[in-house]
């Protein structure tokens, strides 16, 4: 049988399989930093396509390309191709990001599936927050502060909603007022919490037990002395922080560290670069912590700053389980490479 066929997943089929499951992401991530730490994947870096140096991403924006093998009941390999153009909201009413999954048979190599990668990046880098929270943020913690109110947060925040069942409030602040205004209205559907638009990246971090960047920004907006004792700083978008917020946390804790320092655009990375941290105080990767290898949060007066660069590792593990639930309940429509390669 030479016949190539491949299943199409558009967003609504991937929504369909769980693409909307917090719950599922949030389980399935940490098994991925599970996986990590044991080092059971591939994963070349991350390659980058911009239309000018690093800074130039945060106006004409970029496209990364991200394969990798991710092991265990996954064994799966694949790669997601994701753009990211910050004025899509504003000029086009299209997402900030958008991006397509291919999937690949583990014998054959042959492509599987390709599938919408939108939802499931969005939801995966939300997922990721779940899983730190649930092993970095304070058991009693009341206050979440989001900073940026886009795409990333609302996945933020249902991740942090489903993993700390403690939450009180929700301050949100944005550039633009309109817009976090929209986002508390909309987030208050899913959410049964009271929200407060707040007019300043300080009140967002200050008296906050977790606090979370998602911005574009090109100078950092968070400093040191708004953060109290024992909160959680999640850090989703690049330089965000002024040096000394990394530098005053207890522990400093990553996803990948050799991803983070190839990405080099996060506030802890250029802090690499000119010699303003020593990777010797990196406190662990989160697949350790998941482990048990290293601990959590072990007090309620520590500082704890995570950054993340996302892994494509996380992607493909989202996939697998969205092609194998579409395959069982005949979701998607088949698509024919050939009925007969031209050549063997």
């Amino acid at each position: 049988m030479s016949e190539l066929k491949t299943l199409f997943l558009d967003q609504s089929d991937v929504k369909k399989c769980g693409g909307g499951n917090i719950s599922k992401f949030i389980e399935t991530m940490e098994e991925v930093f599970s996986l990590h730490d044991k080092g059971d994947y591939i994963l070349p870096n991350k390659t980058v396509l911009r239309w000018g140096d690093m800074d130039s991403e945060s106006q004409t924006g970029r496209i990364n390309s991200m394969p990798g093998f991710i092991g265990g009941k996954f064994n799966t390999s694949g790669i997601k191709w994701i753009s990211s153009s910050p004025n899509n909201p504003f000029k086009h009413h299209l997402p900030r990001a958008a991006g397509i999954i291919i999937l690949n048979d583990p014998e054959t190599l042959m492509p599987v599936t390709v599938m919408d990668g939108t939802l499931i990046s969005a939801m995966r880098t939300g997922a990721n927050s779940g899983v730190v929270a649930k092993y970095m943020a304070k058991k009693n913690s009341k206050v979440l502060g989001l900073i940026g109110a886009g795409v990333q947060n609302r996945t933020q925040l249902m991740a942090i909603y489903h993993t700390v069942p403690t939450l009180e409030k929700v301050k949100i602040t944005d550039l633009n007022a309109e817009r976090a205004k929209n986002f508390a209205n909309e987030m208050k559907k899913v959410i049964p919490l009271p929200f407060e638009i707040v007019n300043s990246a300080e009140e967002a971090v200050r008296e906050s037990d977790i606090f979370i960047t998602a911005t574009v920004t090109e100078t950092p907006i968070v400093k040191s002395e708004w953060i109290k004792e024992g909160s959680l700083y999640i850090h989703v978008g690049s330089h965000e922080c002024e040096f000394d917020v990394i530098n005053q946390s207890n522990k400093v804790v990553v996803d990948d560290w050799g991803e983070l320092k190839h990405r080099g655009v996060e506030t802890i990375s250029i802090m690499y670069k000119e010699n303003e941290f020593d990777e010797t105080n990196l406190y662990a990767e989160l697949g350790e912590i998941v482990n048990g290898k290293k601990a959590g949060r072990e007090n309620d007066t520590e500082k704890i700053y995570f950054n993340s660069c996302g892994l494509g590792i996380q992607d493909l593990a989202i996939a697998k389980i969205v092609y194998e639930k579409a395959i069982r309940e005949n979701h998607g429509q088949w698509i024919s490479f050939w009925d007969q390669p031209s050549f063997v």
